[in-house]
């Protein structure tokens, strides 16, 4: 019954090999999946039968490809068809996965420059840990910072692998942890659109974000995709095309 509903062309089956929860909400998904060839910083997508229908739904792929594993890091959205019901997976549960993955967050598609931001918000964070994985990213860019902005300091998850790239390029990476609802110790107080405006993103990391010596890729949800895009280009900054190179590039995926 499962497999008429599922095409088969497009989705493989996959098995889920552990279900890690960082919180009570956010969780982190491996999965063992025959998929594609894809680029790091890409997405992927995620189904299951509910009810007799198949429900699916985007997610950015945490490994690099070479990686034995897929991963996916995702919310539980209370009202949601999808989430709740992967939270609930068991290693050896089936999972369906397409087969390619898609998107433009990857080295393939940034420009060189001297420095990358990439800034994120929540389980946007994932494309931009799997490009850090990379020997590429550190080969085509002299200074990175990765900025994750959550609500409370419990959310900053992938703390461990994050502490393992300081350590591996402590001359190149910088992180900027950014949290909105709490005051906490060694994490800058607000969203990334404000740190950027008021200055702080500057003094925690000694760098300005400038057309001439930047590239910026920018993860989160819709409004802090359309906001800090809108700042970036007041200060000269441009979007990042195919045709025409600029300095910013962002996913729109839901």
């Amino acid at each position: 019954m499962t497999e008429s509903i599922v095409d088969t062309d497009k989705w493989v089956k996959g098995k889920v090999i552990s279900n890690h929860f960082w919180t009570e909400s956010l969780y982190s998904l491996q999965v063992e999946a025959s998929i594609n060839p894809f680029e790091a910083g890409q997405f992927g997508r995620l189904g299951l039968v509910i009810n007799g229908e198949f429900v699916a739904r985007s997610y950015s792929f945490v490994n690099m490809p070479e990686e034995k594993y897929l991963e996916f890091y995702s919310i539980i959205v209370s009202e949601g068809l999808l989430s709740p019901r992967l939270a609930e997976l068991k290693p050896g549960d089936p999972i369906w996965v397409f087969r390619k993955g898609a998107g433009f967050l990857t080295m393939s598609q940034v420009q060189t420059a001297h420095n990358l931001w990439m800034l994120s918000t929540g389980t946007a964070i994932g494309p931009f840990l799997a490009v850090l994985k990379t020997d590429e990213v550190w080969k085509k860019f002299s200074k990175i910072i990765l900025a994750h902005s959550v609500r409370s300091f419990k959310e900053l998850s992938y703390r461990p692998l994050i502490q393992s790239i300081q350590e591996k390029h402590s001359d190149q990476f910088i992180y900027v942890p950014l949290v909105s609802r709490e005051k906490h110790k060694d994490t800058v107080h607000g969203r990334i659109t404000t740190a950027i405006e008021d200055g702080r993103m500057s003094q925690f990391t000694g760098l300005e974000i400038k057309p001439e010596s930047s590239q910026v890729m920018i993860c989160g949800n819709p409004d802090m995709v359309k906001d800090t895009t809108e700042i970036l280009k007041n200060y000269g900054l441009k979007d990042n095309k195919r045709r025409i190179p600029g300095e910013i590039s962002i996913e729109k995926y839901w």
